[in-house]
């Protein structure tokens, strides 16, 4: 079997939440291609630099001729003017579905007050996201952690935030400060759960559908959840939960071999620089297929040579007992 699993029509969804440097127009399009079972795709988030201009990699990501999938894209400020900036250019573009990204943790973001850096100031957030109702014809939803510091933050504006009308919220369960390391912060989030009013969608930690299922007993009135790393490891997680069905390690394996062909031959188009396309397929195996033989993994990334990383890696498909 290599093509995408027909998804069953679960009560659930599952959304592919973004990441920096992974999860562009390529990999999304051909991940749904491939596998499919997600609801939506999001971009990883559209900003203004430092000259207050959009970068042309953002750019290229949104342009709607370049996503096949159903994306919706996202966007980070921390001021009302630069909200409305990055929204107009959405709107430019037709999207009448926009996220914003209140979760980003990492430092360099969280100092300029955007992403998980905001959350601490109540006011700030208050103000940003009552921007939202300048456009009533867009679809706002929005996507957080429970603080920086402190899991309580989400709280002091939990309120305003009820009182918007946004479709949708989801929360990962940690607080900025924490990246990914530690563990979710459970009660908070129960405790978030209990009061948000809008529908509610879990992020954090999920790696199998076993995982799924754990969530989804301890909150049964979450509307889905948003998976990010899980299925940049086993891009099979979305289609195998949703369709109710495993695949055998030979089906595997020949999807996730044709799955990387793919992507290869796609950025190597787009790159045109052997350094820059071997730079970015190790990327790719920085999260793709953990269980894989380390030895195999190890080579793959000591690979200086394009013609070494294809030999490397089609050794790693062809000799691995788990995928």
């Amino acid at each position: 079997m290599c093509r995408k699993m027909i998804a069953n029509d679960k009560k659930y969804k599952i959304d592919f939440a973004p990441l920096q440097g992974y999860t562009d127009d390529i990999y999304r399009n051909t991940h749904n291609e491939y596998f499919g079972g997600i609801s939506r795709y999001y971009t990883p988030f559209v900003r203004l630099d430092k000259h207050d201009v959009f970068r042309k990699k953002d750019l290229r990501d949104i342009e709607p001729s370049n996503n096949t999938a159903c994306v919706i894209p996202q966007l980070i400020a921390s001021k009302p003017d630069e909200f409305r900036k990055i929204v107009d250019l959405f709107v430019e573009k037709e999207y009448t579905a926009i996220d914003i990204n209140m979760g980003c943790p990492y430092p360099p973001v969280a100092h300029q007050r955007k992403g998980a850096g905001i959350l601490p100031y109540a006011t700030d957030v208050i103000t940003l996201l009552e921007t939202i109702n300048e456009y009533p014809s867009v679809r706002f939803s929005v996507k957080m952690r429970l603080g920086w510091d402190k899991p309580t933050d989400v709280f002091a504006f939990l309120p305003a935030l009820n009182s918007l009308p946004f479709t949708q919220v989801t929360v990962h369960a940690r607080v900025g400060r924490q990246q990914y390391k530690g563990e979710p912060d459970w009660e908070a989030f129960l405790q978030f759960y209990e009061q948000c009013t809008h529908p509610l969608f879990y992020n954090g930690d999920i790696l199998t559908g076993q995982d799924i299922n754990r969530v989804l007993s301890l909150a049964s009135g979450l509307k889905g959840v948003a998976i990010g790393r899980g299925l940049l490891a086993n891009p099979l997680l979305a289609a195998e939960y949703t369709a109710g069905t495993k695949l055998s390690l030979s089906e595997k394996r020949n999807l996730y071999c044709r799955f990387h062909e793919s992507l290869f031959r796609q950025y190597k188009d787009r790159l045109n620089d052997d350094h820059q396309l071997l730079v970015k397929m190790k990327t790719i195996w920085e999260y793709f297929l953990p269980g894989t033989d380390r030895k195999h993994r190890k080579r793959i990334f000591k690979s200086s040579k394009i013609s070494d990383y294809e030999q490397r890696v089609s050794e790693l498909f062809n000799n691995s007992e788990e995928l």
